[in-house]
């Protein structure tokens, strides 16, 4: 089969790889509809990249049709349609008891002490193979799919692999109190379904910040006071604050993570260490302070006292230095995390309707079929022709 593969640095390419197996009872496998190139894909292009091998299948918001089963996959049967979560979770194990299956205890990648494993996701998170291919394999199929009608488009659905639940647990997560405020930080696909989110459920003073024109306008469109960064760098406090009764933001969701724009220190270390082999490289981005911290360090600046931080952004480093006093001065509550995709589904399915609410079926800027993901990724990594979200097209 033909699957997007990690060849380096700023290098993707398009290779013919084995087709995928049914290799344990729990295993099904997918073919491919739909699959979406995502913002922290652009981590592993860009920064993560000691931590993958030449080769890796990249992608981890596919859907598609069911064509193959294990033995021990419950309900699933040949034909359903459904989307991926982009976390492998068994449901039945304690964690998944209590909702929070980005921490399967079954599925836990405990050599590298992490949380359940991804698809697409490098060694940090298993190396399974992910799903920017023709066909995925499907770990503890039994619980790690979420069926959805025939009928709409992908488009109506796809986005349930980690967009949507990711944004809804980012509002969720802020808390925003009623009457309040909600400043989001960045408005890539993220940050913007999250402004759309909020705006749906009653948030009224919903504030994006971004530097990018096309993401600014874009948010606009919907109603989201935006800023632009690129020209309020300097006094952005005192923008949120004069939109805020001078107070600061309510809540604060940090859409960005550790490639924020604006922190030359953190560049140079990931340059560094990515330049070096990688059995020296991955100890050093699991230690090191090597994120780019300009997003939450703004986000602490932007917060009302009193107020709460939601991260959805992806954070790497192990020592990354804190502004504890503020955090504490301030009284800020901090709430972090993957998202729990299937924990929020019940709530986001009833919205994807004809009436589309959120956008979703206008969502993707650019679709295309999987031959050109390396341009895409190029693009969508330089901000460039518009490219907000991405999706890739197997049989196009």
């Amino acid at each position: 089969m033909r699957a997007v593969t990690w060849q380096g640095k700023r290098k993707v390419s398009v290779e013919d790889v084995p087709d995928p197996r049914i290799e344990l009872p729990t295993d099904a496998i997918v073919k491919i509809t739909s699959t979406n190139i995502c913002g922290s894909d652009l981590h592993l292009y860009e920064t993560l990249g000691p931590f993958m091998d030449a080769g890796d299948v990249l992608g981890h918001e596919p859907m598609g049709i069911v064509e193959e089963v294990g033995s021990q996959v419950g309900d699933l049967k040949v034909g359903d349609r459904v989307v991926m979560p982009f976390q492998i979770s068994c449901g039945h194990c304690w964690m998944c008891d209590q909702q929070l299956y980005t921490q399967c205890e079954t599925t836990q990648v405990r050599d590298q002490g992490s949380g359940a494993a991804l698809f697409g996701y490098s060694k940090l998170y298993g190396q399974v193979p992910g799903g920017q291919a023709e066909y995925l394999r499907v770990p503890q199929a039994q619980f790690t799919h979420i069926k959805v009608p025939e009928g709409p488009a992908d488009d109506r659905f796809v986005y349930l692999s980690d967009v949507l639940p990711t944004a809804w647990q980012a509002v969720a997560y802020a808390a925003v109190p009623a009457g309040g405020s909600l400043v989001v930080l960045g408005l890539g696909p993220i940050g913007d379904m999250a402004c759309r989110i909020a705006m749906h459920q009653g948030v009224e003073n919903v504030i994006g910040v971004d530097l990018v024109p096309e993401r600014l306008e874009r948010a606009r469109a919907r109603g989201v006071q935006v800023v632009d960064l690129g020209a309020h760098e300097k006094d952005l406090l005192e923008v949120v604050q004069g939109l805020t009764s001078g107070r600061g933001a309510d809540s604060v969701i940090d859409a960005v993570g550790l490639d924020a724009h604006g922190s030359p220190s953190a560049k140079f270390v990931q340059t560094v260490a990515g330049l070096l082999p990688d059995a020296v490289a991955q100890p050093v981005f699991k230690t090191a302070g090597v994120d780019k911290l300009a997003a939450l360090y703004s986000a602490i600046e932007l917060v009302r006292r009193g107020g709460t931080i939601s991260l959805s952004g992806v954070y790497g480093g192990m020592a990354d230095p804190m502004p504890m006093m503020t955090l504490f001065d301030k009284q800020v509550q901090l709430r972090m995390g993957q998202a729990n995709v299937k924990r929020w589904v019940p709530e986001i399915l009833p919205l994807l309707t004809d009436d589309d609410p959120l956008g979703v079926d206008s969502f993707a800027t650019h679709r295309l079929p999987l031959s050109e993901a390396p341009a895409a990724y190029k693009s969508f990594q330089e901000k460039a022709d518009g490219y907000v979200k991405v999706q890739l097209k197997p049989e196009l």
